[in-house]
């Protein structure tokens, strides 16, 4: 099937694509090759690097190593994003309300909040919240979660909202819906759906950004790794730091996967009430109403 945005590539331009495709595959695996090698010849393969995983030395467990990282550092991270991101999506929510709103001096705040927000650093908000409001590094970090975040909620939103037809406005105004009815009953819920895989991945970028936490002192999961480190030795840096990365990449893929099955979700409920409705009978039997028309003398 052609598409409407190109033409379809011709014999040469698969070839062509074919040969590019080798050449990178061919590329990346010998940068691959070049990097296991150097990291084979610094000795970062070698047992004795990686026992901290499963034979700690002085005189630690193995569950103590796994525990620390996992139910310490993991369990920190989860908290703070736990509490940052409901606050994030409420907020973002109410501020994409306030800006989409059509008094232009009631919107010019809500367009500031997040123009503010967005600009700065989230480890600036939360060296704000420890040092300026004198908070402790757990209120810290979600302060400095929750307010970034929902600054770039509250845009995906709006560029949700904006995304949709001006019909269906015009609809709901006719059969008698208020602004606020049209937003949250018509307006809301589709923008949701069809930003959701935009919102779960910021949601993702909530997590990741957790580890600045580690700056003002909060136990997340970075923080754990650098102490680890510190406690067992230089050479367990990498050890350490694999682990980690490994834990933050099945949490953070795992939450990529829930958007997608939540998009294909949302997609067959609509596909499904769409079909459905096409199978209906049109008013008045299968004569329609022409037919009951047509009945009448």
């Amino acid at each position: 099937m052609s598409s409407v945005l190109y033409d379809e590539p011709g014999p040469v331009a698969r070839r062509r694509e074919r040969i590019g495709s080798v050449i990178g595959a061919v590329l990346i695996i010998a940068l691959l090759a070049l990097a296991f090698r150097y990291a084979d010849q610094r000795g970062l393969f070698g047992a004795d690097r990686w026992d901290v995983l499963y034979d700690p030395p002085k005189n630690q467990s193995v569950e103590d190593v796994w525990r620390s990282m996992i139910v310490v550092g993991l369990g920190a991270t989860l908290r703070a994003a736990v509490v940052a991101a409901p606050l994030a999506l409420v907020l973002g929510l109410l501020l994409a309300m306030w800006r989409t709103t059509s008094i232009a001096w009631l919107r010019a705040p809500a367009t500031a909040v997040i123009e503010l927000f967005r600009g700065l650093p989230v480890l600036l908000m939360m060296l704000f919240g420890l040092l300026g409001f004198g908070w402790d590094a757990f209120s810290s970090v979600v302060f400095g979660l929750t307010v970034y975040n929902m600054a770039i909620i509250a845009e995906i939103l709006r560029a949700g909202l904006a995304s949709l037809p001006k019909g269906q406005t015009e609809a709901a105004y006719a059969i008698g819906l208020s602004r606020w009815q049209t937003l949250l009953l018509v307006q809301l819920p589709q923008a949701v759906r069809t930003m959701l895989p935009s919102l779960i991945a910021q949601l993702v970028v909530l997590l990741k950004d957790s580890s600045l936490g580690f700056i003002v002192g909060y136990p997340e999961l970075l923080r754990a790794m650098q102490t680890n480190a510190q406690y067992f030795g230089q050479k367990y840096y990498v050890a350490l730091f694999v682990l980690g990365a490994g834990i933050y990449l099945i949490v953070n893929i795992s939450l990529t996967r829930l958007a997608v099955w939540l998009q294909r979700r949302g997609g067959a409920k609509t596909s499904g009430k769409v079909a459905r409705d096409a199978t209906l009978p049109p008013v008045g039997g299968p004569g329609g109403a022409a037919a009951g028309a047509g009945g009448t003398v």
